[in-house]
């Protein structure tokens, strides 16, 4: 659906966006994920057209966004962190002008009717813009985007400045376009990619430096398995056996959890699977366990291991998208040879055909990080032991 090939944007001696090459497929909810000035924003412009890139190319729905950009703006629709809202407008005359501004051939009054129940504005049409609040603001913001029935969609921080109501009125909106629509998501807020992206791409200093789904990341870029263990006696007593148990590097006591019970977060040693030796020594000393369980490393944790600078970038990206992204900048499209047709290039089918099998099985999201924190008590070596989300209603409005 889009393709961005080896796309670089100079500012001067600055380089904002250096040699990203990435593709979205049909269907897909893409994040875009990065601290300010990691050159989200710069990368959005670069593919609806709004900048012109200094090397690279950028393809939607097959054609070149500089070369035919009207052809190729037909295939999307773009919201800019900011809207571009016309204020003296009032909502239906304001997405009547867009309609004609973009020479739509569908039917203006069910089409713009459709769009707005989509994202519930029906109430506001006849309401001037200015006298919006900044949540009806975005959601007409999105209407405008919606016009023409475009196949992807491009949101530039959506939520910035929403309250954490509207913030969960924009998530379910998100993922209800992602239904029928491509979404491309940029944010520097993790909770919102985790909440509705099916796939995520880090940026940091202009580049790529992660590509995967939220939990495929996690994996791999965070493999250490912490447990959350509850049992039942005197803390220090339990805390003292945990000390005694081999493979446990460090302890986090999390505080009682219920009447008489205790829950802890064990660190294990790199590549140690502590739960059968923590299980029967807690058992031998009369300590009841009543839960363990693995803890998911969370987004936010890949997010800070991937932008620290001594992390080794694309090198530590999953492996099915290293080997996605191997056989695509190989492929003809990125690299053709003089005369050649990209559909019969053998690494691009490949591509293609690993790309389905990762992008066929949509992850589950992450459980909720909870507990309040402790200092983790790091634990002397201890001898081995053999092991056995109503619509939005209420808006207010802004008094001018």
């Amino acid at each position: 659906m889009i393709e961005a090939r080896h796309l670089t944007k100079r500012f001067g001696n600055t380089t904002a966006v250096d040699d990203v090459s990435f593709v979205v497929r049909e269907g897909e909810i893409l994040g875009f994920l990065g601290p300010n000035g990691a050159g989200k924003s710069t990368v959005m412009n670069m593919l609806t057209g709004y900048l012109s890139s200094t090397a690279g190319s950028v393809s939607i729905g097959g054609y070149d966004i500089l070369e035919q950009p009207f052809e190729a703006k037909k295939h999307i629709g773009y919201l800019p962190e900011n809207p571009p809202l016309y204020l003296d407008m009032t909502v239906k005359e304001y997405l009547y002008f867009i309609y004609d501004l973009k020479k739509v051939s569908l039917p203006r009054y069910a089409h713009i009717d459709e769009i707005c129940r989509l994202v519930l504005i029906g109430d506001v049409m006849n309401r001037v813009i200015k006298n919006l609040s900044r949540g009806y603001r975005q959601r007409v913001g999105i209407a405008q985007a919606l016009i023409g029935n475009p196949e992807a969609l491009i949101l530039d921080e959506p939520t910035v400045g929403l309250d954490p109501r509207q913030i969960i009125e924009m998530r379910r909106l998100i993922r209800l376009l992602g239904k029928n629509h491509t979404v491309i998501l940029s944010s520097h807020i993790l909770p919102e990619i985790q909440a509705v992206c099916q796939r995520v791409i880090v940026m940091n200093g202009g580049k790529i430096i992660a590509d995967g789904t939220p939990d495929r990341l996690a994996k791999k870029l965070a493999p250490s398995r912490r447990v959350t263990l509850r049992a039942v006696g005197p803390m220090q007593d339990i805390l003292s056996e945990l000390q005694k148990s081999p493979g446990v590097h460090a302890i986090k006591p999390k505080g009682e959890a219920e009447e008489g019970a205790f829950d802890f977060s064990l660190e294990p040693d790199p590549d140690c699977d502590i739960r059968h030796v923590v299980s029967k020594r807690m058992a031998e000393a009369g300590l009841p366990v009543l839960m363990m369980r693995a803890e998911e490393p969370s987004l936010e944790e890949v997010f800070l291991k991937i932008t620290d600078p001594a992390y080794g970038a694309v090198d530590d990206e999953p492996d099915e998208y290293a080997a996605y992204r191997q056989d695509y900048n190989q492929s003809a499209v990125l690299n053709p040879a003089p005369g050649a047709d990209p559909a019969e290039d053998p690494n691009r089918a490949a591509a293609g055909e690993l790309a389905d099998e990762i992008f066929g099985e949509r992850p589950r999201e992450f459980g909720a990080q909870s507990g309040s924190e402790a200092p983790e008590t790091e634990i002397p070596q201890a001898a081995e032991t053999p092991e056995p989300e109503n619509p939005v209603t209420g808006d207010e409005k802004e008094e001018n």
